[in-house]
C-alpha cells in the first residue's frame, strides 16, 4: 500500500491554492490550443485521468506530470524563475547576516624551513 505524505493528504491552504491555480492555468492553456485532455495526455505520456488530476490541482499528482504538461504547452521556460537563488531576497539577507563582518586575522608567516 502506498503511503501518502501529510503535505499531499492535507496541504497548507496556500499550497492547495497554488496547485489549483496551476491546474486551472494548464487547463486554460490547453483549451486555447484546442487540445483535448486525451491529446495533451498522449503528448506527455500520461493517462487522461492523470491529466484531469493535474487540471484539478490534485496534490498527490507527481510534479513530473505537471512539468510535462507545461513542457508540452511550451510554458516550461517560465518556470526558471521559481526558486531562482538570485531572486531569493530573504535567503540573501539571511546569508549576509551570517557572513563575517571583518576579514580573518592573518597569521604570521612561518619561514623557518
Amino acid at each position: 500500500m502506498t503511503r501518502v505524505s501529510k503535505i499531499s493528504e492535507s496541504p497548507p491552504h496556500a499550497v492547495e491554492q497554488a496547485l489549483i491555480t496551476l491546474g486551472r492555468n494548464i487547463r486554460t492553456a490547453r483549451l486555447r490550443r484546442r487540445l483535448s485532455r486525451a491529446e495533451l495526455a498522449e503528448r506527455i505520456g500520461i493517462s487522461r485521468y492523470v491529466m484531469a488530476d493535474i487540471e484539478r490541482g490534485k496534490p498527490t499528482t507527481a510534479i513530473a506530470a505537471y512539468l510535462g504538461a507545461l513542457w508540452a504547452l511550451k510554458l516550461l521556460d517560465e518556470l526558471r524563475e521559481v526558486a531562482d537563488p538570485d531572486r531569493d531576497l530573504e535567503g540573501k539577507t539571511l546569508e549576509a547576516a551570517r557572513s563575517p563582518t571583518t576579514a580573518p586575522k592573518r597569521k604570521a608567516l612561518d619561514d623557518d624551513f
